[in-house]
């Protein structure tokens, strides 16, 4: 076993340094994980700029993390040495009413592995044997790399109900938005139309398979939208979370629509027209993270083939070059920033 172990530290977009810890040994019911492949999420670049209202700087990041099982401690020897897994990186109490009617997802005391919690952007980290899923064979570790961005939008769409035969709307194309409009065609969406300020984001979300994008700036983006879905959207999911983007959502969705928002919004309130969503029955519903169900999903829906890897994954960095890989995610060329771990 090494003795060096090197770990991603956040203090800032501008002060991303390695820093060298202990080896870490794999208590009871763990798993001690060699990282392979770690992606780089919103969250995580929302976080290094000091925006995200629910993690603090300085921070350890990594929860969107493949690797190899090294050392099993008492419990977990269901996992031999060598097996390829991922992280499901939410954090459960397992006790409150949440835990206990399967929606660990919003637990009551939900910590977020590598947001909370020292993550797996390291060389080596443990996490207990429960909060991994074994790797398919079949799938390399990049493909591995994009199961947890998937779960989110495939938890986002399981909420919107039965979506066959419906409109939607996505607003946003960045990573998230981009895998809310593969789970959302893959779900039966018989039209989408997606929203962004970039072009280039809009040329993206028409090649992977919307029916037409919309500067999310434009004068006329409802209108514009309703041409491409012809009339309002069934089911409208806020990728963006922001005054904006809330606005534009209540404009797009039909009367006794559906807004799921799936981006973190910004801390602070947000102006929301109830006016309209009273007189139209519009319901607005928040979504958060996943379960082993969405996960199971995910990994199935990247098996199969729905899930172009090769059109999200835009960029691998090595580790000692974490500072330049957070740097390039808020890059617009960009979808989903890897970082490749090669251990010392």
């Amino acid at each position: 076993m090494p003795q060096r172990n090197r770990r991603v530290l956040v203090r800032s977009m501008d002060d991303i340094s390695i820093e060298e810890v202990p080896v870490p040994r794999p208590g009871d019911n763990e798993l001690l994980i060699r990282s392979s492949v770690v992606g780089i999420c919103g969250s995580d670049t929302h976080a290094a700029l000091g925006h995200h209202p629910f993690i603090d700087l300085p921070y350890r990041p990594g929860h969107e993390v493949v690797g190899t099982v090294a050392a099993v401690g008492a419990g977990a020897e269901d996992f031999a040495p060598g097996t390829r897994v991922i992280v499901e990186p939410n954090l459960y109490c397992g006790r409150c009413a949440q835990c206990r009617s399967g929606r660990y997802n919003i637990c009551r005391e939900l910590r977020v592995f590598g947001c909370q919690t020292p993550g797996g952007m390291a060389d080596l980290f443990t996490i207990p044997a429960d909060r991994v899923h074994r790797v398919p064979e079949a799938m390399s570790d990049l493909q591995a790399a994009l199961v947890e961005p998937l779960a989110t939008p495939v938890h986002a769409v399981a909420r919107a109900g039965d979506l066959t035969g419906r409109t939607v709307a996505v607003l946003g194309a960045g990573p998230i938005g981009l895998l809310v409009l593969a789970a959302a065609r893959h779900a039966g969406a018989a039209r989408i139309v997606v929203t962004d300020l970039l072009e280039t984001k809009r040329e993206r979300a028409v090649r992977l398979g919307a029916d037409g994008a919309v500067p999310a700036d434009a004068a006329g983006l409802a209108g514009e939208a309703r041409d491409i879905l012809g009339g309002p959207a069934d089911v409208v999911f806020d990728c963006v979370a922001r005054e904006q983007s809330m606005a534009q959502a209540v404009d797009l969705v039909d009367k006794g629509g559906r807004i799921i928002v799936v981006g973190v919004g910004a801390p602070g309130p947000t102006p929301v027209r109830l006016d309209l969503v009273q007189d139209r029955e519009i319901r607005i519903e928040g979504t958060l993270m996943y379960t082993a169900d969405d996960y199971r999903t995910a990994l199935g829906l990247i098996t199969s083939g729905v899930i172009d890897t090769d059109a999200i994954i835009t960029g691998t960095f090595a580790l000692e070059d974490a500072a330049e890989a957070f740097a390039a995610s808020l890059a617009p060329e960009h979808v989903k920033v890897l970082i490749t771990v090669t251990g010392p």
